[in-house]
């Protein structure tokens, strides 16, 4: 299984020189990465430092059964006209940067030399991230089927799938406010309208299982 960040952020790539690789990938968010990933069922259920703890052992496993990486392998910026600034990180990022063409090109160019000619055991792969009104997961979907040379088909508002692999958006572990808490559908979030979203990947990752079960 890929479990995929958009790009390495400012945060990771002001700490390659100074910290262990195995500590950069999501540095600062991992008790997120595990409230995620378990909710769609990838890391077992328990305290926010327990889910955290199993990320941290997942990534420092090289042989395991989980590679973390990112769709895009560098640090990227976008230019923010409304605020005269460049930005790294934030909602934006996701949909807007690869919707424009250097972006694009740039991410084509990650994804044909990462995510085309995958192990076959490679089945699933969950993205970080679904941009506004899922413009991030219609991106992305459009940019797999062009560089894996087929059509990526639409399993949900969340998932899609070719011949070999199924891909899965989660939230990211990165949202401000209560966009996670909704997504996990956690407290007097339970029948929050986003909540559905996070029901979708959870029964998206569960399909993608029992498909190459």
């Amino acid at each position: 299984m890929i479990i995929l960040g958009f790009s390495k952020g400012p945060t990771q790539a002001e700490s390659f020189a100074r910290t262990p690789h195995d500590q950069i990938a999501y540095k600062g968010s991992r008790p997120n990465v595990g409230r995620i990933l378990a909710h769609v069922g990838l890391v077992k259920k328990g305290t926010r430092e327990s889910q955290a703890a199993a990320v941290d052992s997942m990534i420092a496993d090289k042989n395991g059964l989980f590679h973390f990486g990112s769709l895009i392998r560098c640090s990227v910026e976008r230019y923010d006209r409304g605020e005269r600034e460049w930005k790294g990180s934030g909602g934006g990022m996701l949909d807007r940067f690869v919707a424009t063409p250097f972006g694009s090109e740039v991410a084509r160019n990650c994804a044909s030399r990462f995510l085309v000619n995958l192990p076959r055991a490679t089945k699933l792969v969950v993205m970080f991230g679904m941009g506004s009104h899922q413009n991030y997961v219609r991106e992305a979907r459009t940019l797999l089927s062009a560089v894996r040379g087929k059509t990526m088909r639409e399993i949900n508002a969340v998932a899609y799938e070719d011949d070999l692999i199924t891909v899965v958006h989660v939230e990211h572990f990165a949202s401000q406010g209560d966009l996670i808490p909704q997504w996990l559908g956690e407290g007097k979030y339970r029948d929050h309208p986003r909540s559905q979203f996070g029901r979708l990947a959870r029964a998206s990752v569960n399909r993608a299982i029992d498909r190459f079960a």
